[in-house]
């Protein structure tokens, strides 16, 4: 007689178990400007520059400060086109009547200079590193009528408008933008901040526009600073 054996059962299919995911590491560094890092690189490629020149035929030490000028122009430039978008935005929240505090106020803005035989205030900004500074004025045809030295640090300044013979120039409106040199190398020109004062605030379709005193009509979210007049 054959013994009695139990029956195997199979068994029962186990769940299958889900890999252990794998922690990635956090990103702990902090995203630099763009700025910062386009100047980084700038000073690597220069330093890689002065490395790899020809020792017999080196790069003249006017090249290099001409090079770091027109970065930090440009940085300027962007840097400022960043502060005046964010000053538009605040502007677009604005109404009439908080612009209405403006008028009478003295403004700075990049605009043309109305010229009547009086001086004009300026603001000028040459580029850094700049040795010399020249004021270039320009007429209505874009003729220059007048270059004048000025102080290379920059500041405000008087114009009074006349010229190379020591005459008044004749009325009217001029472009007036600051040249920069250093050791004779042009560093390029920037423009020249004119001061006025608010003489009325529009709203023209929805866009604020400032009047000055000379005329010139300036987009709110173009004026670069505000002050009370002297008395």
């Amino acid at each position: 007689m054959e013994p009695i054996t139990a029956p195997v059962l199979p068994s029962a299919p186990q769940a299958p178990v889900p890999p252990t995911p794998v922690a990635s590491p956090a990103s702990t560094a902090t995203p630099q400007p763009a700025l910062s890092a386009d100047f980084e690189t700038f000073l690597k490629m220069l330093t890689a520059q002065m490395r790899n020149q020809d020792p017999l035929n080196p790069v003249e030490s006017s090249d290099f400060a001409v090079q770091l000028a027109t970065f930090s122009t440009v940085e300027q430039q962007v840097r400022t086109n960043d502060l005046l978008e964010t000053l538009g935005d605040r502007m677009g929240a604005m109404g009439m009547s908080q612009l209405s505090g403006w008028v009478g106020m003295e403004a700075r803005a990049t605009v043309p200079v109305q010229f009547d035989g009086a001086p004009v205030t300026l603001t000028l900004a040459p580029a850094p590193f700049a040795d010399v500074a020249q004021i270039v004025a320009r007429d209505s045809t874009g003729t220059i009528v007048q270059r004048s030295d000025v102080a290379a640090q920059g500041g405000t300044v008087q114009w009074a408008g006349v010229g190379p013979d020591g005459t008044p120039l004749p009325s009217g409106r001029y472009d007036l933008s600051v040249d920069s040199f250093s050791n004779g190398e042009s560093l390029g020109e920037t423009p020249v901040q004119v001061h006025g004062r608010i003489v009325e605030a529009r709203n023209d379709s929805g866009a604020i526009t400032l009047v000055l005193d000379a005329g010139q009509e300036v987009a709110a979210e173009s004026i670069l600073g505000l002050r009370r007049p002297d008395t």
